[in-house]
């Protein structure tokens, strides 16, 4: 989402998936051993990732619980892709640069990637329990628009089984027009295991929605909100955003950096009063 929880291109060429049945174990099978991978390169998060590893293995019997189509299965390989992409670049705890600290201790962090290019970190403390962050962040989405100032609008296009969506998000204008309207097509992945949730999303194509018109079509991802109960006060939560945007259009790099890293100590604002009322 843009700012708001995302940015969310990975595709599948479609005619390779002829046995679909095994294709699901396959990619079962292949995402758990990637999140097994990255448990054990590093001490630091490797706690939550074993525990979406956990999460993840239990993929293979749900997807064979229903008959997904090709396009069905396409948009979920999608939301997985963006997940282990995320989690590879929040486990790299090297060659952070702080952008900028409130006085409340909200914290953006950056780096800059090859593949990538620059990403942003947010770290939060939100005086919520976990589960009613993730209820407003998750079962909630659709109503981003009514609290988030940044957001104009979140709309779900598509639900595909219990944890991929496709959605719809519109971004406002910055002030002064700075950055014109932005809106994104996107795929999200949600895994909730314990005491651990990551979601995770990318930037999609949705034939039933083309670029709209007094918009520019953006792209996001990977990303992914990490939430965690603070350790020993099991009424707050860890938020961890990472956001990485493509805002497309003429801007220069000052802008968009200045942009992106307000949005999330925005974000972070007005989901605090958000949950507060």
């Amino acid at each position: 989402m843009l700012p708001a929880t995302s940015k969310l291109c990975a595709a599948i060429s479609y005619r390779h998936l002829r046995n679909m049945t095994g294709l699901r174990r396959q990619a079962a099978v292949a995402i758990s051993q990637e999140l097994s991978r990255l448990a054990s390169r590093s001490p630091g998060p490797s706690t939550w990732i074993h525990q979406v590893r956990r999460r993840s293995s239990l993929l293979s019997s749900r997807l064979e619980e229903k008959p997904f189509s090709e396009m069905e299965m396409s948009y979920i390989k999608q939301g997985e892709e963006a997940l282990q992409k995320s989690l590879r670049i929040l486990e790299d705890q090297d060659d952070w640069k702080t952008e900028t600290v409130a006085g409340n201790g909200d914290k953006v962090l950056s780096k800059v990637l090859p593949d990538v290019g620059k990403v942003f970190r947010l770290e939060v403390v939100v005086d919520q329990p976990l589960d009613t962050v993730y209820g407003e962040l998750v079962d909630n989405m659709e109503q981003m628009g009514d609290w988030n100032p940044n957001v104009k609008e979140v709309r779900i296009l598509e639900k595909i089984g219990k944890d991929t969506v496709i959605t719809h998000e519109k971004a406002a204008a910055t002030p002064g027009n700075i950055v014109g309207p932005r809106d994104f097509v996107s795929v999200r992945c949600s895994r909730r295991r314990g005491s651990t949730c990551v979601l995770a999303g990318m930037s999609t194509t949705y034939g039933a929605m083309p670029e709209q018109e007094g918009f520019i079509r953006a792209e996001n991802g990977p990303t992914c909100m990490v939430l965690r109960p603070l350790p020993g006060s099991p009424s707050q939560t860890r938020l961890t955003w990472l956001l990485s945007i493509d805002l497309k259009g003429w801007l220069p790099k000052t802008i968009i950096n200045q942009v992106l890293s307000q949005t999330q100590v925005d974000f972070a604002k007005h989901l605090r009063q958000r949950l507060a009322r």
